[in-house]
């Protein structure tokens, strides 16, 4: 009993249901906010606004302030009462206490519980729809009628007066229900087109996810060996340094110690010429000239030892040239280990791929040299036989094709104003002269083309590419499991131009169409 006072204290007086976002007028009474924002809509057309519980009168339409304690209350008490909280929508005739709705008439007006819905289906034929609260939106805005038909023409829901007399007179129209499933019978297929789509994207997403990963590792593999390497080298470098170092400490304590030697002897030679000085100095003293004679030719005087260490430090110094000797070997010994061949399958150095031309494939328009190596176009022909290979077009394909592993290339373009260089499949049209056997013009190849711009080219898709300086020299990179072709621009540093991804299902060529006055050069 006591929960139904409560409900009725908590029903909006418009919709007798539980309030729905409540707000107050200022005369303090409560309504659902789209209950409230009906009848104001309703009585701005009459040109006054009233509170549909009190009647107090307001000169321009009434602000509406939210009321959060009241939807508190209600929030609380729907939560106690889990069978109210289902629909919100409660039966028009029991109005002691709620009990939920299970059908609403569309024609009555009103929401029935199945008690009432018995009784009701007992005396009369009505439609009947789920339940709700809302009628307006189910009836004519122009006769305030039923909504019965669906007119195709206009794309709108009538009433039988539309149809009869008003806007849509002479239409073909539909009952709604069979409009509603021929429209569902049409985004049915529209539906599994977009899921279809959805399951692409997702699995794209997938891919790029996938491949951020692998990126990811990939890299963090690269790092590492890059930091191996320059480990091995600066390791080199030391025992490089150690080893020059070493030479010349070698060096310094030899010419030391021969020095020390040397300096002794002198020392020795310096004290016995001092001796020498200090005898004839004397004799020179004598006055008498007897005496003086007897002495000097009694006495070992030699003036021929002043030459003891003439050039000796010509002789005794570090040898700097052993040095730069020791050092220029060492150097080109690790020279010699960074171009090794054990250190570039270390490093995933990229070797060049040995490719020859395929004379049987050229066109007559295209000569080719003896070591199949260059090409250049002609106006001449070259009266060679045809054959199931050859281009109509002109046209070269390389001798050897890719079906697996990793391959590069290089090709000198600098005498060659305009140019098509890149790769194409086994099966391309070969019989026709036309745009489309192109390379980069079909699904069959892809190429980096060059007039007057640089495009990369496929399937006749060209996309136009950045370039600061002229190619002189193409590289092409042919990674087949990975599916990807890669494009460079030899120069220092080497310049990526750009990178094609594809699913390759058939042996692959090197391929090169030639312009007027083109010569193109594989590089050995």
């Amino acid at each position: 009993m006591a929960s139904a006072e409560l409900r009725d204290e908590l029903n909006c007086s418009i919709c007798l249901s539980l309030y729905t976002d409540p707000v107050s007028l200022r005369c303090g009474h409560n309504f659902c906010r789209s209950c409230i924002v009906s009848v104001l809509d309703a009585q701005e057309a009459a040109g006054g606004y009233s509170c549909p519980d009190c009647r107090a009168e307001y000169p321009e339409r009434p602000a509406l302030e939210k009321n959060r304690k009241l939807r508190n209350i209600v929030e609380r008490f729907s939560s106690t009462q889990p069978d109210v909280e289902e629909t919100r929508i409660f039966c028009t005739y029991c109005t002691k206490s709620p009990v939920p709705a299970v059908k609403s008439c569309q024609h009555c007006e009103t929401s029935m519980c199945k008690e009432h819905l018995e009784a009701h289906n007992k005396s009369v034929n009505h439609n009947l729809i789920e339940p709700t609260v809302s009628f307006m939106d189910r009836k004519c805005s122009t006769h305030n009628e039923i909504l019965k038909y669906y007119c195709p023409i206009d794309a709108d829901c009538i009433c039988v007066s539309c149809w009869v007399a008003g806007d849509h007179k002479g239409h073909d129209v539909e009952p709604l229900d069979v409009a509603s499933e021929n429209v569902k019978g049409k985004l049915r297929p529209v539906t599994e087109k977009l899921k279809s789509k959805r399951e692409e994207a997702e699995k794209r997403v997938h891919n790029l996810k996938d491949h951020g990963i692998e990126q990811e590792k990939k890299s963090a593999g690269l790092g590492d060996r890059v930091s191996g390497l320059f480990t091995d080298l600066r390791k080199k470098l030391d025992d490089l340094e150690k080893r020059i170092q070493g030479e010349i400490y070698r060096q310094k304590d030899q010419v030391l110690c021969s020095l020390s030697d040397l300096v002794e002897q002198v020392e020795l030679h310096v004290n016995k010429l001092t001796k020498d000085i200090n005898h004839l100095e004397g004799l020179c003293t004598i006055t008498d000239p007897l005496t003086f004679l007897q002495d000097v030719n009694s006495g070992d005087i030699s003036s021929e030892s002043g030459d003891l260490i003439a050039d000796v430090r010509d002789t005794l110094c570090v040898d700097e040239g052993l040095v730069s000797q020791i050092l220029h070997t060492g150097l080109g010994n690790f020279a010699d280990d960074l171009i090794d061949m054990k250190m570039k399958r270390k490093f995933s150095v990229m070797e060049k791929s040995d490719i020859l031309l395929d004379i049987d494939t050229a066109n007559n328009n295209i000569s080719i040299s003896q070591d199949l190596r260059s090409a250049s176009h002609t106006a001449t022909s070259q009266n060679r036989p045809d054959g199931p290979k050859r281009f109509k077009s002109r046209q070269v394909l390389s001798y050897c094709s890719f079906s697996s592993g990793r391959h590069y290339w290089e090709v000198d373009v600098s005498q060659a104003r305009s140019w098509m260089i890149g790769v194409a499949g086994e099966s391309l049209e070969r019989k026709v002269n036309k745009n489309v056997t192109f390379i980069g013009f079909n699904e069959k190849s892809w190429a980096i083309i060059t007039e007057k711009n640089l495009f990369a080219s496929h399937n006749d898709i060209h996309q136009p590419l950045k370039l600061d300086s002229p190619v002189r020299v193409v590289g092409v990179y042919l990674d087949y499991e990975a599916g990807r072709l890669s494009f460079y621009q030899v120069c220092d540093p080497i310049r990526h131009l750009h990178t094609f991804t594809a699913s390759f299902s058939e042996p692959l060529y090197a391929a090169f169409y030639l312009y007027n006055n083109c010569i193109i050069r594989i590089i050995k």
